[in-house]
């Protein structure tokens, strides 16, 4: 689920629209793996004229401004990746002051709250991440245009922080009471090499593990995407290595650089499908210390991608060989006298693929629910926590 632009660009008056979807999405999951006589679309509209609904409505219109000084407080805590406490440790205080019990932070620095259902069913994890993709440094200012909030993280994903705390005070107000107890979860590693390491945690290792059944991101996007496949991604940091030299005295030693750069002409021109989208890049390279030395070490981060699972395995397997098939060359094509050229591939990322089917109920809850607040819902595949 969306609740609004990408990066630093939030519109408060499009939100306060999807903060309503908000509302209606963790209601309809929260009791989503219930058998219910009615379809999700008569479901919705039962819903939608509950006299607990309106009364949410009503108060989330009184909240409006709440939830843009909260949406701005978060935004101007910086929460680069690995780097996200001091926003943890706000997101803390407010999730105690929305009134959830079991309020804590866990072992990978999520933090999270329950409110409690009738126990007719199972537990919904609703998620919105801390950290954003900017770097430390970042100026995170917030300027406001009109209806619209400008800095660096409002967008993704720190409009959806603030979304569930007041969806939280709206369901209290309204006396809304669910089937099963809703996990509310601000978590950390979502971008970049973050690895979706907070949600990996939750699923995994936390203490909420095996109750979980349902689970809902809320993230930076576009309003009518919902996001049911998930992109798979391998990411690596190759490091090659060698005797080193001077480039003058030393020349004809076997060097990194040119390994380096011989495996990332082959990575260049590996084949990969268009259907389903498959891609790679290497987005980062460094090493060496001065114009005139022979390198001792060089690496590069490398990033792949796919729809597919089989055809990640493939692009991956490709890419070792062509790593192993530049060190080997190079070391055939120049003096390993003093040492041979050696690459380390070090995986620091892995984020699986995996479809959720249209047909579920809590995809068919979204998508009813979208259709009635206007939007034209579409399925998205993309890198998120869910």
């Amino acid at each position: 689920m969306m609740p609004g632009r990408p990066g630093g660009l939030l519109e408060v008056s499009v939100v306060s629209k999807c903060v309503n979807i908000g509302l209606f999405v963790v209601c309809l999951g929260a009791a989503a793996s219930r058998a219910f006589a009615q379809t999700p679309e008569q479901r919705v509209q039962t819903i939608l004229g509950s006299a607990p609904f309106r009364d949410a409505r009503t108060f989330l219109e009184a909240d409006h401004d709440r939830f843009v000084k909260e949406l701005i407080t978060l935004t101007e805590i910086p929460a680069p990746p690995f780097k996200e406490q001091k926003r943890a440790a706000a997101y803390l205080e407010m999730l105690r002051a929305a009134r959830l019990t079991d309020v804590e932070m866990d072992a990978e620095g999520n933090v999270m709250g329950v409110r409690k259902g009738s126990g007719a069913a199972p537990m919904l994890a609703v998620l919105a991440h801390l950290d954003t993709v900017f770097p430390e440094g970042t100026d995170v200012t917030v300027k406001r245009n009109g209806t619209r909030v400008l800095a660096p993280g409002a967008g993704d994903d720190t409009g959806a922080l603030a979304l569930m705390l007041t969806v939280i005070r709206a369901m209290d107000a309204a006396k809304i009471v669910t089937p099963g107890d809703i996990l509310f979860v601000g978590n950390v590693g979502e971008e970049g090499e973050g690895d979706l390491r907070g949600a990996k945690y939750l699923l995994q290792k936390g203490k909420y593990k095996d109750r979980i059944k349902s689970f809902i991101s809320i993230d930076g996007g576009t309003q009518d995407g919902i996001v049911t496949g998930g992109l798979g991604s391998h990411r690596y940091k190759v490091t090659f290595t060698g005797p080193g030299g001077h480039s003058y005295g030393a020349f004809g030693l076997v060097s990194p650089a040119f390994a380096m750069g011989n495996a990332m002409t082959k990575f260049s021109k590996l084949q990969v499908p268009a259907t389903p989208r498959t891609t790679f890049n290497v987005g980062v390279v460094g090493g060496g210390t001065s114009v005139n030395s022979i390198p001792t070490q060089m690496y590069m981060l490398v990033d792949m991608r796919s729809e597919s699972p089989d055809e990640l395995k493939k692009i991956d397997e490709a890419f070792q060989r062509v790593v192993r098939e530049a060190v080997d060359e190079e070391n055939r094509a120049r003096s390993t006298g003093e040492g041979k050229i050696v690459a380390d591939v070090k995986l620091i990322g892995d984020r699986p693929s995996g479809t959720t089917p249209s047909s579920a109920y809590l995809v068919q809850a979204a998508v009813a629910v979208s259709r009635s607040f206007g939007f034209n819902p579409s399925f998205e595949i993309g890198s998120t926590d869910a």
